[in-house]
């Protein structure tokens, strides 16, 4: 049936010589003027200090910017417009026809999740399955 449209991501990582850059895991950029998306700083997710609690001397940040997918790109988004959501359609009648395949998350379902909502979908659909 053709492609369905992604958008994709890219990133640029950073080793910045300093022990923190944002204070917190990730910054959203949402003003036209800044070209990237969002800001990570992998320390915070788990291990901002070392087992003494002091700071890391340094940190490392990853900049992400939005990217026109192709095929062979890692597809991040869906597009959500009348083309691809026609095609999904034809795609869901050939998924709801396969007895031992479960589709689920942002690619499997064509649709936008943040991460609670991937989450309450997949207990969900565990329930629906497994009863």
């Amino acid at each position: 049936l053709g492609n369905l449209e992604y958008r994709s991501v890219r990133f640029e990582n950073e080793v910045l010589d300093i022990p923190n850059f944002q204070g917190n895991a990730a910054v959203n950029y949402t003003d036209r003027e800044t070209p990237w998306t969002r800001i990570i700083e992998h320390k915070w997710f788990e291990f901002g200090k070392n087992e003494d609690g002091n700071n890391f001397p340094k940190t490392v940040i990853s900049r992400e910017y939005s990217s026109e997918w192709k095929p062979g790109d890692e597809p991040y988004y869906p597009v959500n417009d009348e083309k691809n959501s026609n095609l999904y359609r034809e795609y869901k009648k050939l998924a709801d026809a396969e007895k031992k395949v479960i589709f689920g998350g942002r690619l499997g379902e064509y649709k936008y999740y943040d991460m609670d909502q991937v989450i309450t979908a997949a207990l969900e659909r565990c329930e629906d399955e497994l009863g």
